[in-house]
């Protein structure tokens, strides 16, 4: 891996990758409250002249959480234990989070490992925002079950603000790779990667837990790619413009 590592950064010796993305609309009222959400690591992410793609083998699909309350009454967050938590999923998106596992994790009747739909990836490695660290907890819960019927280890080592390490762990990291993560700071990661064609939509609309964003190594840079979820009624079959 540091070997990889040392040849990308050999490769790309003297040349300055800018590949600032736009920041994404706010996550809803009570996730714009703080000017946190541009924090200094996450503004500093999309200065990085990032390393090129570990290598061919590299995708990563990122995610928003899963439904959140709206902050105007029902329906609340709760925890995995039914306890009201405004920090926490709703009851959809618990729903969600359980579903996730038919998307990238499917198996047979007999429980064998099926084929995961078209464009997306059975990740080897699943990352979310520390839930400890005062923020959200929702990336996480999003993130455990499926991690659970991988049969993995949640990786929560990064919090929301730290966008730039997050996304010098995922150069770093080879093959496919999953994460969770608060959708208003999602450009922050995608600043740290380097150049992506077609460029990202700016805007995440607050409606939508229904898409996955595919990033697969093409080159020295990545090729971007929409994945519509279809997992719960209301789900919507086109990608975010």
């Amino acid at each position: 891996m540091v070997k990889n590592i040392m040849t990308a950064r050999r490769a790309v010796l003297g040349i300055l990758a800018t590949a600032a993305v736009p920041a994404l609309g706010a996550c809803g009222a009570e996730e714009t409250k703080s000017p946190k959400h541009r924090s200094t690591r996450a503004v500093q992410a999309a200065a990085v002249s990032p390393a090129r793609p570990a290598d061919a083998s590299s995708v990563i699909m990122i995610i928003r959480h899963a439904e959140k309350p709206t902050g105007s009454g029902a329906p609340d967050g709760v925890t995995d234990q039914g306890k009201k938590d405004s920090e926490s999923l709703t009851v959809q998106g618990w729903t969600r989070a359980g579903a996730l596992i038919s998307l990238f994790a499917p198996r047979t009747a007999g429980g064998a490992a099926a084929p995961v739909p078209t464009g997306l990836t059975r990740p080897a490695t699943v990352y979310a925002a520390d839930p400890t660290t005062g923020g959200s907890k929702r990336p996480a819960e999003t993130a455990t079950p499926l991690t659970a019927a991988l049969g993995l280890t949640l990786d929560t080592r990064y919090a929301k603000g730290d966008e730039a390490g997050l996304a010098a762990a995922l150069l770093a990291t080879s093959g496919p790779q999953l994460v969770a993560w608060e959708h208003e700071s999602i450009a922050a990661i995608l600043a740290g990667l380097g150049t992506i064609t077609p460029a990202p939509p700016t805007d995440w609309p607050d409606n939508r837990f229904d898409v996955v964003w595919v990033l697969t190594a093409d080159g020295t840079g990545w090729r971007f790619t929409q994945v519509p979820q279809m997992l719960l009624a209301g789900d919507s079959p086109h990608p975010i413009s």
